[in-house]
């Protein structure tokens, strides 16, 4: 066996170098982990999304299908006016990708018109075998110093799944003023697979922050939620999802645990270390939370759809969770 010390002494020098840096990698990644979901209160890892990247159908909790649970989503569907409705090709790519979920909260709706809205929903049931339905905000901005960024919020619902209660509501911020863009805030009952309500009922508090001011809208947010559920004593769950600007240049991870959304009061469902965004740069400015389990309903699978890479589409990826029926 001399013949082959020295082979064999080559490959346990190679095997060392390769396996060094990948244990040191390891011991890294498991301490960046903690701090990450440590630092910002974080009870549903993202342990789903390395296998989501090519649509998230495998982030489903394996014990329950899609009839089990109802799907929620955030898409920042960029500068939504009439010039992306004009679009067949990319309206096709959007109404796909909605009907991927039961309820779709939408921000960044541009139009003067307020037409495009109901436009994209007459899409949607062009194209689904089941019947959707609209809860549309009224153009948001409506401070003096705000009107130069006027946007809508949508919450487009299939209504074999999700039945709303009212109308939904801007939030009142004319006392304040800490919005650029008053949030939209509604809620829904949760229908079972055969249509019938399940008496389970959320709320959902939508918001596209301005980037500029994304720290103080984040910690604003807090108060918005807070006076929401004084004005609903009867309602225990609530989720704040949409477009927060939550990472890179506009809010640090220090920024978000120092935040008042941060103190251990609600459940971050989307990591520090997710990428939301199509662009290069891995930023997690799509977020969804949670003030508990949703009444035992959440499960522990979220994910992140990139079913597009083409920003003329959006420059988001839609963010989603599941409940259970």
């Amino acid at each position: 066996m001399g013949r082959y010390d020295g082979y064999l002494q080559g490959l346990s020098l190679a095997a060392i170098l390769i396996l060094a840096p990948l244990a040191l990698q390891t011991m890294l990644a498991g301490d960046e982990a903690q701090v990450v979901y440590v630092a910002v209160p974080v009870e549903v890892e993202n342990e789903s999304l390395p296998t989501n990247t090519s649509g998230g159908e495998e982030a489903r909790a394996p014990e329950l299908n899609r009839s089990e649970v109802a799907r929620i989503a955030t898409f920042n569907i960029k500068v939504f006016g009439e010039t992306k409705m004009g679009k067949p090709e990319v309206i096709s790519v959007l109404v796909e990708t909605v009907l991927r979920y039961d309820l779709v909260a939408v921000q960044e709706i541009k139009d003067i018109d307020q037409t495009v809205p109901y436009d994209f929903l007459d899409a949607i049931n062009n194209q689904s075998n089941n019947t959707w339905a609209m809860l549309l905000s009224p153009r948001s901005g409506l401070q003096e110093d705000d009107r130069t960024s006027q946007e809508q919020y949508a919450f487009y619902y299939n209504t074999s799944v999700f039945e709303p209660i009212g109308n939904g509501s801007l939030y009142n911020d004319s006392v304040d003023d800490h919005f650029q863009r008053e949030p939209f805030q509604a809620r829904f009952t949760l229908l079972n697979a055969t249509g019938a309500s399940t008496e389970f009922d959320l709320s959902l508090i939508t918001v596209h922050t301005k980037p500029a001011a994304a720290v103080a809208e984040i910690n604003a947010m807090n108060q918005a939620a807070t006076t929401y559920l004084a004005n609903h004593p009867d309602e225990d769950d609530l989720v704040l999802l949409g477009d927060f600007n939550a990472d890179c240049t506009y809010a640090s991870e220090q920024d978000l645990s120092n935040s008042q959304l941060g103190g251990g009061n609600y459940t971050w469902l989307v990591g520090n270390d997710a990428d939301t965004t199509v662009a290069q740069s891995s930023c997690a400015y799509d977020r969804i939370l949670t003030n508990g389990d949703l009444s035992g309903r959440l499960t522990e699978s979220w994910g992140i759809d990139r079913v597009f890479d083409d920003k003329d589409i959006s420059d988001h990826f839609p963010v989603w969770f599941d409940i259970r029926r």
